[in-house]
């Protein structure tokens, strides 16, 4: 039987390998891009390569598991376990060389998310969870913030790709902005999650995810003591995601529904 530690391994070195792979194509300059679900929802060849390098790998060492990616890759699972793999989050920094973009794997069981993985290869920061034993940055523990002031807090947001909800999101903001320390946007929803994670935000949230954008991440931040529920403090399903350390996430929630 496949220990967490181990399924945890396979995906740290197939991070390691699609990401390194596509930073070496970033810094080449030959980066080309098309668009798929809007006009600002991006992909590149290093997205699609990325993914066929994880895919390849889990074909290899976990046959029977089940893959979900972003760029198509789909697998029934036989043996209980499903891999949830975004290839490159933050395409569009990736494009334009803005350093937050990170290749996201995490894999879930009948209990819900189990191992998460988050490479930032640019950013030079591995982030690994199992359920049950912690979340660590570079092999170093990592813990939420502790901060009970709402007028403290560093939030992250995300804005749809879906142009037409822009508007609501922006009002949103403009609301909440004079209540917190400040809105911070960096457009990769698997780092903003690492990043309440490790402490430099309180909180993230956003609307309209995948679970390959949320699982791995959502098993990161939850070991380092964060909370992951919808906008209401209910089950988190990707289309409505606030992670928040605990001390802000109730002052939170009630901000988020006196701005929208």
């Amino acid at each position: 039987m496949t220990t967490q530690s181990e399924l945890l391994a396979i995906a740290e070195k197939l991070a390691r390998s699609a990401g390194d792979m596509a930073l070496r194509g970033r810094k080449s300059g030959d980066v080309s891009a098309t668009t798929k679900s809007s006009p600002t929802d991006m992909v590149t060849q290093y997205d699609k390569a990325s993914e066929e390098l994880i895919t390849a790998g889990l074909a290899l060492h976990r046959p029977h598991d089940g893959i979900i990616g972003e760029e198509g890759a789909s697998q029934p699972s036989s043996s209980g376990i499903t891999w949830h793999i975004d290839p490159i989050d933050g395409t569009s920094n990736f494009y334009f060389d803005i350093p937050m973009w990170a290749v996201s794997i995490g894999a879930v069981d009948e209990h819900g998310p189990l191992i998460g993985v988050v490479y930032a290869p640019a950013l030079g920061e591995m982030y690994t969870a199992c359920r049950g034993t912690g979340a660590f940055l570079n092999g170093q523990p990592i813990h939420v913030r502790d901060n009970t002031e709402l007028s403290d807090a560093l939030v992250c947001t995300g804005f749809s790709y879906r142009v037409h909800e822009r508007t609501k999101h922006a009002q949103r903001v403009a609301q909440m902005v004079t209540h917190i320390r400040d809105i911070r946007r960096f457009g990769a929803a698997a780092i903003d999650l690492c990043f309440v994670a490790s402490g430099r935000y309180d909180a993230y949230f956003e609307e309209h995810l995948h679970s390959w954008d949320l699982v791995a991440g959502q098993v990161i931040a939850t070991e380092a003591g964060a909370l992951i529920t919808n906008y209401a403090g209910q089950d988190v399903t990707p289309a409505q995601v606030l992670c928040a350390q605990p001390g802000i996430q109730q002052q939170l929630i009630q901000l988020i529904a006196q701005s929208s």
